[in-house]
C-alpha cells in the first residue's frame, strides 16, 4: 500500500483544479459587479498581489515542515516565537468563524427564493429576522452533526461544490453569452475604464475584499510533497489555478453585471436576481427554485466541512499547553466538543448583529470586512516569517524552494504579498461608498473593537497559561530554537 501511494502523484492539472475548488465561491460576485468593467482589473490585481505569493510562500513553508504539527503555529512560531505563532493560529481559528455568519446569510437568501413570486422573495431574503433564525438553526444543526463524527462530510462536500459553485458559475456565465448574442441589452459600461478611480479610497473597500475571495490557498501548500518535481511543476499549477479562478470571477461578475443595473444590485440578493432575470429572459423562469437550492446547497455543504476543520488545528496547538483544559474537552469519539461550543456560542453573537445594522447587506458588508482584517494580519505574519526563516533556518532542506539561490526570489514574492495584505488591510477600515451601513461609529467600533479583542485575547490566554494545561499524551516536536 504504501509503494502504491508513492508512485500517485499529483498532476499540473490536477492541482490546479483543487486550488480553484478550495478559493472559488461565487458569493462575492455582486460586491465586485459594483465597479463595471473595472473589476478586471482589481481581480487581476489581488491575483498578483496576494493569490499568488500566498500559495508560492505557503509551500516552501508547509514543504519545510511536512513532517511536523501545527500548520500556521508551526511556521510563525518557528520565526517570532510561540506566542506570535498563537496569535496566527487563533486569528486563522477566529476567522473562520466569524465567516459562517457571512456564509450562511448568503445560504439564507438562496433559500428565500425558492418561491416563484421574486417580489415576496426578495422581501424575504431583506427580512432580518427571517434571515438570522435561518443562521442560526442551520449553524447550530451543522455544529450538532459535527459532535456526532463526519466521515461522510468530505463528499457531502465535493457534490456540494459541483453543485453548489461550479455548475452555476459555468451556467451563469453561458447564460451571459447566450443574453448577449441573441440581442439583450448590457447593463454593464463595457467601454469604461478598466483602471479605477484611485483617488477615491471609499470605493475601493468592497474592492480590498476580493482579498478574503483567495484566502485559503495557504491551505493548498501541504500538497506540495505530493507532486513530481515539485519545484517546477508546483508553480505551473499555482499560475494556471489563479488564471481559472480569476477568469471564474471576471467572467461571473461580467455577467450579472450585463443583467442588472449598477444601481440596483444587492451584495446579497444579486447573484439570485441575476439567475432569475436570466431565466426570465429565456423563457425558463422554473429554474430559478432549483439554482436556489442548488446555491444553497453548495453554502450548507460548505459549512459541514468548515464548522470542525479549522478548530482542529487551535484544539491540536491547545493540548500542547496553550488552551485551558475546558478547551480540551473532546467528546467519546474524539470531536473537540469545548471548542465547537464556545465556536457556537461566538457565531450567535454576531449573528445578533442584525437586529442592529441596518440592514441585511449591512450586516454582510461589515462581517465580511472584519473578517478580512483578521486573516490579514495572520498572512502579514506569514509573509514576514518566510522571509525571516530564510536567514533563521538557512541550513534546513527545503524541498520546495523560492529561487534557486539566494534570497532575492522570496524577498520579492512576500515582499509583494505583504505590502499586498498590508494595502488591503488599511483600505477595511474605510465605510464603503456603495452601501447604506448606517452610523460610521457603529462601522468603527465594530472594526477596532473587534480587532482588538480577538488579537488580544491570544496574549492574555497565552500569559495566564500553568503547566498543567499541558496534556502529555499528545505528541508535539519542539521548535527548533528548542532544540539547541
Amino acid at each position: 500500500m504504501s509503494t502504491l501511494t508513492k508512485s500517485l502523484k499529483l498532476g499540473v492539472a490536477t492541482l490546479a483544479i483543487m486550488n480553484v475548488t478550495a478559493v472559488v465561491s461565487l458569493r462575492g460576485l455582486p460586491a465586485e459587479a459594483e465597479y463595471g468593467i473595472s473589476s478586471a482589473f482589481y481581480y487581476l490585481f489581488a491575483a498578483i498581489v496576494f493569490l499568488i505569493p500566498t500559495s508560492l510562500v505557503a509551500a516552501e513553508l508547509a514543504a519545510m515542515f511536512q513532517d511536523k504539527q501545527g500548520g500556521v503555529f508551526r511556521w510563525v512560531g518557528e520565526a517570532f516565537g510561540k506566542r506570535t505563532g498563537f496569535l496566527a493560529i487563533w486569528l486563522q481559528w477566529v476567522e473562520s468563524t466569524i465567516w459562517y455568519p457571512t456564509v450562511l446569510t448568503f445560504g439564507a437568501v438562496s433559500l428565500a427564493f425558492i418561491g416563484m413570486d421574486s417580489t415576496a422573495d426578495m422581501s424575504l431574503a431583506s427580512n432580518k429576522f427571517y434571515t438570522l433564525a435561518v443562521v442560526l438553526i442551520i449553524y447550530w444543526a451543522a455544529t450538532f452533526i459535527s459532535l456526532k463524527g463526519m466521515g461522510w462530510v468530505s463528499k457531502v462536500a465535493k457534490v456540494g461544490g459541483l453543485i453548489g459553485t461550479i455548475i452555476p458559475a459555468a451556467l451563469l456565465v453561458l447564460l451571459g453569452i447566450i443574453y448577449l448574442a441573441t440581442g439583450g441589452k448590457s447593463q454593464m459600461d463595457f467601454g469604461g475604464s478598466f483602471f479605477p478611480d484611485i483617488t477615491k479610497l471609499d470605493n475601493l473597500v468592497l474592492a480590498s475584499g476580493i482579498f478574503l475571495f483567495y484566502a485559503g490557498m495557504e491551505m493548498t501548500g501541504i500538497h506540495v510533497k505530493d507532486m513530481e518535481n515539485p519545484s517546477k511543476n508546483y508553480p505551473k499549477a499555482v499560475f494556471l489555478g489563479a488564471l481559472i479562478t480569476v477568469l471564474i470571477f471576471v467572467l461571473g461578475t461580467f455577467a450579472l453585471g450585463i443583467i442588472i443595473p449598477q444601481k440596483d444590485i444587492n451584495l446579497t440578493q444579486s447573484l439570485l436576481v441575476g439567475f432569475d432575470n436570466y431565466f426570465k429572459y429565456i423563457k425558463m423562469s422554473w429554474l430559478s427554485p432549483i439554482i436556489a437550492i442548488a446555491l444553497a446547497f453548495g453554502v450548507l455543504a460548505g459549512v459541514l466541512t468548515w464548522v470542525s476543520g479549522p478548530s482542529k488545528g487551535i484544539f491540536a496547538v491547545g493540548k500542547a499547553g496553550y488552551l485551558p483544559p475546558f478547551m480540551q474537552k473532546s467528546n467519546n469519539i474524539g470531536v473537540q466538543k469545548n471548542i465547537l461550543l464556545i465556536q457556537g456560542g461566538i457565531v450567535t453573537l454576531l449573528s445578533l448583529l442584525f437586529v442592529i445594522m441596518p440592514s441585511v447587506q449591512s450586516f454582510y458588508q461589515i462581517l465580511s470586512q472584519l473578517t478580512v482584517l483578521l486573516y490579514l494580519i495572520m498572512y502579514l505574519l506569514m509573509f514576514a516569517a518566510a522571509i525571516y526563516l530564510r536567514y533563521n533556518m538557512k541550513d534546513t532542506e527545503r524541498p520546495f524552494r523560492l529561487g534557486k539561490s539566494g534570497n532575492g526570489m522570496m524577498w520579492i514574492i512576500s515582499g509583494v504579498g505583504f505590502l499586498g495584505s498590508l494595502l488591503a488591510f488599511v483600505l477595511s477600515f474605510i465605510p464603503p461608498a456603495q452601501i447604506a451601513v448606517g452610523s460610521s461609529t457603529v462601522w468603527y467600533a465594530v472594526l477596532f473593537i473587534g480587532c482588538i479583542i480577538v488579537v488580544g485575547a491570544p496574549f492574555v490566554i497565552y500569559a495566564m497559561r500553568k503547566p498543567s494545561w499541558i496534556d502529555h499524551s499528545a505528541e508535539f516536536e519542539p521548535f527548533h530554537w528548542e532544540q539547541k
